[in-house]
């Protein structure tokens, strides 16, 4: 189904909110507070998961998650993604249901994410069945990369409170950028855009501004990113979960420093 096909809104909100606070001077100051507001998502009338989220891209992320989460199998599947903020829900609707539905939702995982993430289904036998090849990069290609969303973070540089994600090319070109309270929702809806936009992730770099946990990994994963750069660190899980995929790893990147955590054969110091 071509994506013009599906039945979907356009939602998003409003993402600032002006404030008053006072400063270590006594003095008032006029804030800007990011946004945040629950979004239930049902699957074809079976309600699945409420996330907490900035509401800038809700039907990326909705279409993100259900994708991760393996609850759709093919965006040909789709047939509807209807967000209401009246009652702070998305309708999914698709053509058949997933056969082992119900086994898939029977078993949860809380993970790290930022709150309390989600993870429907046997997470750790899934790894298997995933495997990316590190590509070839260098410390240009983290460069490049870094230079190329100096001009993004908007919304953190105006109120903090988010995490931003970033599809990019090898050569550092940003092809996606997104803003959320978590980066578990940033990483969903960049992965739903690439699905309903046809974006292969073979070829691309995946940016987060959070720390690297299991979750992140296997998302980006299951995209098909091969190689994973963030501002902030690495937990040991997310590090041998990379290992076992094959996917490269680079961390606390900022400036003109980093660390290469996987991918050791794949890099180049120029």
């Amino acid at each position: 189904m071509a994506k013009n096909q599906i039945k979907i809104t356009d939602a998003g909100i409003d993402l600032l909110h002006s404030f008053k606070a006072i400063d270590e001077f006594g003095e008032q100051r006029q804030v800007a507070l990011t946004g945040e507001r629950p979004l239930t998502i049902y699957l074809d009338k079976r309600e699945i998961v409420t996330l907490m989220t900035m509401g800038a891209q809700p039907e990326l992320l909705t279409l993100g998650y259900l994708r991760n989460q393996g609850l759709v199998s093919s965006i040909e599947d789709v047939l509807a993604v209807q967000v209401d903020w009246d009652v702070e829900a998305v309708a999914v609707t698709t053509r058949q249901e997933m056969p082992d539905i119900d086994r898939l939702l029977s078993k949860r995982t809380v993970t790290s994410g930022c709150g309390q993430g989600t993870m429907f289904g046997d997470v750790m036998a899934s790894i298997a069945k995933l495997c990316v090849t590190s590509p070839s990069f260098s410390s240009d290609t983290i460069y490049q990369v870094l230079d190329g969303l100096k001009d993004y973070n908007e919304m953190y540089k105006t109120a903090g409170a988010v995490h931003g994600c970033a599809l990019c090319t090898m050569s550092g070109e940003v092809e996606v950028f997104v803003e959320d309270v978590g980066r578990h929702n940033a990483v969903d809806a960049i992965s739903g855009w690439m699905w309903l936009e046809g974006v292969s992730g073979q070829d691309k770099v995946f940016y987060t501004t959070g720390r690297l946990t299991s979750e992140m990994v296997i998302k980006v994963a299951q995209m098909q990113v091969p190689l994973l750069l963030s501002r902030s660190g690495v937990t040991e899980m997310g590090l041998r979960i990379a290992q076992q995929i094959g996917i490269g790893m680079v961390a606390r990147a900022k400036g003109k420093h980093f660390l290469v955590f996987n991918g050791f054969d794949g890099f180049k110091r120029r």
